[in-house]
């Protein structure tokens, strides 16, 4: 769940404008409600801690993040041109493969193509497990 507060939590700062420390305590205060059924808040079992991270890190490197996605993707395609949605799952997922090596490949690729067909009903998480998995290549080849 972490990494969908993540999604949500960058999506929200791309198009709100909204800086990392606003939305992360605005997520904290309101979004992981942990006194609500987790049918009626899905978050409230986030790890927050992990979350805060993702999105502080995303912020901190998205220079070098945005430069290894863009790296893979197909001729005449631009990071901006994708859906902000799409962005911000490459986005997480490219910062958890090149900067949190304690998390498996496998499991970071997976669980952010999970999120893409969550979103997407088309060819977007297809998309994702390509570029998530040249990124691994390049950022964990040893």
């Amino acid at each position: 769940m972490a990494r969908l507060a993540a999604v949500q939590a960058l999506y929200q700062m791309e198009v709100s404008s909204v800086g990392a420390e606003a939305v992360i305590r605005e997520f904290a205060e309101h979004r992981f409600d942990r006194s609500a059924e987790e049918d009626d808040a899905p978050l409230a079992t986030a790890d927050e801690a992990f979350f805060a991270d993702l999105v502080r890190g995303v912020v901190e490197y998205q220079k070098a993040v945005d430069a290894a996605v863009a790296r893979k993707l197909a001729t005449g395609w631009r990071l901006d041109r994708l859906d902000a949605t799409a962005r911000a799952i490459l986005r997480a997922g490219a910062y958890e493969l090149i900067h949190r090596p304690d998390v498996p490949v496998e499991v970071v690729i997976d669980e952010y193509v999970e999120l893409a067909k969550s979103f997407f009903e088309g060819p977007e998480p297809g998309f994702v497990n390509g570029a998530l998995d040249a990124v691994a290549q390049d950022a964990r080849r040893g």
